[in-house]
């Protein structure tokens, strides 16, 4: 499994090295993995109505990565896809930065707004 180093970015921002999806992914011991992916679910549930059961928090190596193993809502996510046809290496990257589509993420992570600017600007 691609491990990812803690600062690499989502395409929005967010920070993959350290999403509980991601680290989940990374559990060596199963029944801890399965407590995570349980705690996954239903913060999922409630915090964005998802309605997961544990067995659909799949694992994950990052929006970006290239091993196929992306979970399931950041394989749908639109600010994803947008950054992937427009062939972006981030939001911060695009003519239209920022848009409404990064306002949700960077009203629930603020420092994503900040991530992707410094990574703009380095």
């Amino acid at each position: 499994m691609q491990h990812l180093p803690d600062d690499i970015l989502a395409y929005c921002g967010l920070l993959c090295g350290s999403c509980p999806i991601h680290l989940a992914s990374l559990e060596p011991d199963k029944s801890r993995q399965h407590a995570m992916r349980i705690e996954i679910a239903r913060i999922s549930n409630e915090k964005y109505a998802m309605n997961l059961n544990p067995a659909e928090v799949t694992d994950c190596d990052g929006c970006r990565a290239d091993t196929g193993k992306i979970f399931s809502a950041c394989l749908a996510c639109g600010i994803r896809k947008c950054a992937q046809q427009k062939e972006l290496e981030s939001c911060a990257y695009c003519i239209d930065y920022p848009c409404k589509k990064l306002e949700k993420i960077f009203q629930d992570d603020p420092e994503a707004r900040v991530r992707l600017e410094k990574n703009k600007y380095p």
